[in-house]
């Protein structure tokens, strides 16, 4: 009993010892990302791409590259190729002609467009994608999370808090390269402003689409502008 109760006190001390260590992340460190730096300039380029879907013709003459420090904004209409080329560059899909160059050990880290994969708790989400547990929650206290929601399991998130877990996995990752698929979708307007303030500072190396046009503006040092064949 002695021996029951020992153990279990130990296990309340470790969780109120884990407990003041996120407490003095949220309240001291400010939301950081952790951009590589990469060994040459040229992180990757797509040279004349032509890119098909079903074997109808999206898009052609792609021509892209992405270099250090580079926030490149992929723009156009639904359709237009925007995501296909995100998969291209995260090699999930193959340009139907032309060149596309990625440069070895390139470390990406991702936002997908659709949230509807997050499933089972938060703490075997971080497990999945290797996060620090407390580094990836003190982001999502940063970005408005309340902590009650930490229990409750992923799928019965709103969308704007699964868009949060998202980007706290992305920004508590070092990478060379970040690609993020709409990341504004659904979220409130302070937490858009401490992201916008936190690439500004870091300068990451970004390719991204995003609808809101504001955050493009302040965000984007190049702008890659689609035409969609389909919608020709």
């Amino acid at each position: 009993m002695k021996r029951s109760k020992s153990i279990e006190q130990r296990q309340l001390d470790a969780i109120e010892e884990k407990s003041k260590l996120l407490k003095n992340y949220e309240e001291n460190e400010p939301l950081k990302i952790h951009p590589l730096r990469y060994r040459q300039n040229q992180i990757c380029a797509i040279e004349h791409g032509v890119i098909t879907y079903d074997e109808l013709l999206v898009c052609e003459d792609v021509n892209l590259s992405v270099n250090q420090n580079e926030r490149v904004a992929l723009v156009g209409k639904n359709g237009s190729g925007k995501s296909s080329i995100l998969k291209i560059i995260k090699q999930e899909k193959e340009l139907s002609s032309g060149l596309f160059i990625m440069n070895k050990d390139v470390i990406i880290s991702v936002i997908e467009q659709d949230t509807s994969f997050l499933k089972g708790t938060l703490n075997d989400f971080i497990k999945e994608n290797q996060c620090d547990e407390t580094l990836f929650k003190a982001i999502l206290r940063k970005l408005d999370f309340e902590r009650e929601q930490f229990s409750v399991l992923c799928e019965n998130y709103s969308e704007g808090q699964k868009k949060k877990v998202l980007i706290a996995k992305s920004l508590s990752q070092a990478a060379h390269l970040y690609i993020w698929d709409e990341p504004l979708n659904f979220i409130d307007v302070l937490s858009r402003i401490q992201i916008e303030n936190l690439i500004l500072e870091y300068e990451p190396t970004m390719v991204f689409v995003e609808h809101d046009t504001s955050f493009v503006d302040k965000i984007a040092t190049k702008r890659i502008e689609l035409d969609s064949t389909l919608n020709a």
